[in-house]
């Protein structure tokens, strides 16, 4: 019997990633229990949808201009960081709310949605996420 194994699976693109781990149980350490032999521990992670390579290149030709490493030229404080996205970004840190601020802009920052499809920018929007989760290293 191997040591583990790993089963991963998304209910929808809008849900964490969730990962099972199984995992054999020793009876003797399971006294008292109904010892079925196998243990599970759930992880969670976050399941971007769109394609975060595909979106650094997007918002390389795009964006960069004013959020290189996820700064902003034009307002300072409204980063691309993870404070900033919770603290600015109507609806949180989440790719619907990047989405939808790319899609239709705001203030300084420009519609992309009828320059980019929607696939760019989801792609944009899994990218400007993963990069504030890594803090734009």
């Amino acid at each position: 019997m191997p040591r583990h194994f790993a089963s991963s699976w998304s209910i929808n693109q809008s849900q964490p990633q969730l990962t099972l781990i199984f995992f054999p149980i020793d009876p003797q350490v399971a006294k008292g229990a109904a010892a079925v032999g196998v243990g599970a521990v759930i992880a969670a992670a976050p399941a971007l949808a769109g394609d975060v390579g595909a979106g650094e290149q997007i918002f390389n030709a795009n964006c960069a201009a004013c959020h290189a490493g996820g700064q902003n030229v034009i307002m300072p404080e409204k980063t691309l960081e993870k404070e900033a996205l919770d603290q600015y970004l109507a609806g949180g840190r989440t790719e619907k709310s990047i989405i939808s601020q790319v899609t239709g802009g705001k203030n300084a920052m420009p519609a992309f949605g009828g320059r980019l499809s929607d696939e760019e920018i989801a792609n944009v929007a899994a990218y400007v996420l993963a990069s504030a989760e890594a803090g734009w290293e």
